[in-house]
């Protein structure tokens, strides 16, 4: 399946996060959402993202923006995982992967020369009116909390 272009309207959903507690995407009509996927809890790059979000945490809230990280991870586990970093944004678990599959992100990946099916490090930056407003499919975990502050600030 195709990523979801800028400009096209964001796929609806619902997923349980760390605590068990249900969201739908409708919840956040209304606000900016960046809206990213990740391959695996307590991993070394999504460790790293999920960090530098967390560190930034304070600039998307000024700015009014929700984060959510997506993975196909269970609920334990990302309760294990939000808790063991102090993350103060909601993790959504597809463990189905009803919605990764829906936004494009679960696919063929290589790694060390082996191919296998996996979550693809994407992440949707979605307006208030609930549209695509950027798509980053090279992300890189160190620089990608300034970067869509950065492009926040820029659009909003």
């Amino acid at each position: 399946m195709e990523l979801p272009t800028v400009g096209s309207t964001a796929p609806a959903f619902t997923l349980n996060d760390q605590d068990g507690k249900s969201h739908r995407f409708s919840d956040y009509k209304g606000k900016w959402v960046l809206l990213y996927f990740y391959p695996k809890d307590d991993t070394p790059g999504c460790t790293i993202e999920a960090c530098t979000i967390r560190d930034q945490f304070k600039d998307f809230t000024k700015i009014g923006a929700t984060v959510l990280g997506v993975s196909t991870d269970s609920v334990a586990s990302h309760k294990k995982f939000a808790t063991a970093y102090a993350l103060p944004f909601t993790l959504l678990a597809d463990e189905k992967k009803e919605v990764v599959g829906v936004y494009g992100v679960f696919g063929e990946k290589k790694l060390w020369g082996r191919t296998y099916m996996g979550i693809k490090r994407v992440s949707f930056l979605i307006n208030p009116e609930g549209k695509i407003a950027k798509v980053y499919d090279k992300v890189k975990p160190l620089k990608h909390a300034a970067e869509v502050i950065a492009d926040l600030k820029a659009l909003s």
